[in-house]
């Protein structure tokens, strides 16, 4: 029973190739270089098929002798017009690992046995290119994160011994934490003394959300962002100082400077126009965000 040998890794047969195109050169008996007229026919190929993409390089023995040595005349071949056609034709970095074997018959012929074929799209082809070899692409399936469970209050030790209890919105912990790049959510309730960038106590529980999240997420980066109201020039640069004491609180408490950074804009950034109608559109520009950065 006759044998036949073609070089390849891995073996990977497809049948839908149905706009894949092919061209084959080839060797005299036990010989790996080309004769010069197939050389030529090689470069014309070349010079023809500028713009097509080389998806297999299959390399064909005739059944003369043993398996060892056609496999290694193969890989020979193959090697040999892969150096001719490189950097003068587009190729897979796969291409020693698609055989498209099955679509082809070997010749009674030994001549035409003793091949390299060359597997190709046509220009028009390459955007349906996994298509045509029947890659499929591996889905990629995003689990959503678990619902963590966060503390509806904080009890914080004082100074001076005393106990201070926070209530904690955990609807807007847990907003946080599922909060994708790109989103911005504003500390609400957050508030400073006049003209300072010194929080009030009453609103040191809004620190502690935030600082509960990033210490349950460790993948959470963030951006603190501060906003003024009234004025449209930050002469004291407090925007920016307000968004630095937050920043300055979680790294007192253990979180990594690399998760926070931290920027202010004064009033050039809105959300209603200056000068503000009421309190109401004051209180509204005169604000401190977070953007996520990463999660």
């Amino acid at each position: 029973m006759k044998n036949f040998y073609f070089y390849i890794f891995i073996i990977f047969i497809n049948t839908t190739l149905v706009a894949q195109e092919q061209a084959s050169f080839y060797f005299d008996s036990n010989k790996f270089e080309l004769k010069d007229n197939e050389i030529q026919k090689l470069n014309e190929w070349i010079s023809t098929h500028k713009e097509v993409k080389i998806v297999a390089i299959n390399g064909y023995t005739d059944e003369d002798g043993s398996i060892g040595f056609n496999d290694t005349l193969a890989q020979k071949r193959v090697d040999f017009i892969y150096k001719l056609v490189k950097d003068k034709v587009k190729i897979r970095e796969d291409f020693k690992t698609r055989s498209f074997g099955k679509l082809h018959q070997q010749s009674n012929n030994k001549a035409e046995n003793r091949r390299v074929t060359l597997y190709y799209l046509e220009t028009k082809d390459l955007a349906r290119e996994d298509e045509i070899l029947g890659i499929k692409k591996e889905e990629v399936v995003t689990k959503p994160k678990p619902k963590k469970q966060f503390p509806e209050a904080i009890v914080i030790q004082n100074p001076n011994g005393t106990e201070s209890t926070f209530e904690l919105n955990v609807a807007f912990m847990q907003q946080i934490d599922s909060a994708k790049p790109g989103d911005k959510l504003k500390l609400e309730n957050l508030n400073f003394q006049l003209n300072t960038f010194a929080i009030v106590n009453e609103s040191r529980g809004k620190l502690y959300e935030l600082l509960l999240v990033m210490q349950q997420n460790p993948d959470l980066v963030i951006d603190i962002q501060g906003h003024l109201c009234c004025m449209s020039i930050d002469r004291t640069n407090l925007s920016t100082q307000r968004a630095k004491a937050i920043s300055n609180f979680l790294r007192i408490n253990g979180i990594d400077s690399s998760r926070v950074t931290y920027q202010g804009f004064g009033s050039s950034q809105p959300i209603y126009p200056l000068p503000e109608k009421n309190e109401e559109e004051r209180a509204a520009n005169r604000r401190v965000e977070i953007e996520i950065i990463k999660n």
